[in-house]
């Protein structure tokens, strides 16, 4: 290298001899006229913030550098670094040694241990907002009415509760669940069952659960709500099979409570509560239903039989009564004559003779 250098005051040079670093320049003009020297010099701008250089950990080696004006950076292994120039978040540093220019900046470098690999800090939103912090973090959001499980190489850790977490790629194997602790539905639809009196019936029902115990619901099983459903279509068998179709339609309400208890049962080793399962729908087969509608019309046309015959016999008693009672009592039986005339003159035009003997001697109709 001839000849001269000149290097401005928002830059520094990184002097080499013989590919070693001697040290670094600041503003000035400077001669190169040794040709016996291999000499380099990498003129850098102090403007921007990070010194990258194929050399950077020799010349950090050196000791000959100003750590006023240069930060260094040594991050072990099992640490990470989080960068904040002028204030503002920058970025997080892996392992590894790095230089950052302090010139006409203010630099802020947090050393932290990585040994767990949850990342808590207080101004975890601005880090993770910003996307230099995606390629060491991963974002974990529980939702309101949820909670979060932690685990960490295959074992539990404990719960999270709503709210923004991070945890750091790469230091252990982490899962993490998020279980919605709110009232749901699921509807078990189309089950075709056989009575014990062999009638093919198809039921709709609705089961409404909660999570109560959010690990059970993880550990217990690989899917809550599947489990949920098998459970509930083999309840419907044990109960919808064990009873003939007639007492399934007269006893609806009872059959819905016997589900309902034996699912809850069986829920409880998945950490779920049962709060119902009713009977939406049974829908029976064409012919079945022609046969029922029959049978409905023929205890119809029984009870309303029964019903005629029960106002006929009580119409004859009457009838029996009041005939002995006017065999017995001749002044009675003649109001009785009275009465009909009475009714008879109300709807045409009677003369009524009295005679001797008594009552309606003579009976002249006036046409």
């Amino acid at each position: 290298m001839f000849g001269r250098k000149r290097i401005l005051a928002h830059q520094r040079g990184l002097y080499f001899v013989d590919e070693q670093f001697v040290e670094i320049l600041h503003e000035g003009s400077y001669w190169f006229a040794d040709p016996t020297k291999n000499e380099v010099l990498d003129i850098v701008s102090v403007k921007e913030a990070w010194l990258v250089h194929k050399e950077l950990e020799s010349i950090i080696k050196s000791g000959k550098i100003n750590k006023d004006e240069l930060e260094v950076i040594d991050i072990k292994d099992n640490q990470r670094a989080v960068i904040w120039i002028d204030g503002r978040f920058d970025r997080i540093l892996y392992s590894g040694i790095y230089a950052l220019w302090k010139v006409g900046r203010e630099v802020f470098v947090e050393v932290i241990d990585v040994k767990s690999p949850q990342f808590v800090h207080e101004k975890l939103d601005i880090i993770l907002d910003a996307g230099a912090s995606k390629a060491v973090l991963n974002e974990f959001i529980i939702e309101d009415n949820h909670i979060g499980l932690y685990f960490e190489n295959g074992n539990f850790m404990g719960n999270l509760k709503p709210g923004r977490y991070a945890f750091w790629i790469g230091i252990s194997k982490v899962k993490l669940y998020q279980v919605d602790l709110r009232v749901k539905s699921s509807d078990i639809s189309g089950q075709e069952i056989m009575t014990a009196d062999k009638v093919s019936l198809r039921l709709n029902t609705l089961v409404n659960y909660r999570i109560v115990d959010a690990y059970k619901s993880v550990s217990m099983v690989e899917d809550s709500t599947q489990a949920l459903y098998r459970e509930a279509q083999l309840v419907l068998r044990e109960v919808i099979g064990t009873r003939e179709l007639e007492a399934i339609l007269a006893e609806k309400d009872s059959v819905a409570k016997e589900l309902e208890e034996r699912l809850a049962a069986r829920m409880t080793k998945y950490g779920i509560e049962v709060l119902s399962h009713g009977i939406r729908d049974i829908i029976l087969p064409g012919d079945m239903k022609e046969i029922l509608n029959k049978v409905i019309l023929a205890k119809k046309e029984a009870e309303a039989n029964l019903i005629s015959r029960r106002e006929e016999t009580a119409a004859m008693r009457n009838q029996a009564n009041t005939a002995k009672m006017l065999e017995s009592n001749p002044v009675l039986m003649k109001l009785k004559e009275l009465e009909v005339l009475e009714k008879i003159a109300s709807k045409t035009n009677l003369k009524i003779m009295l005679g001797e003997k008594g009552l309606t001697d003579k009976i002249v109709n006036l046409l």
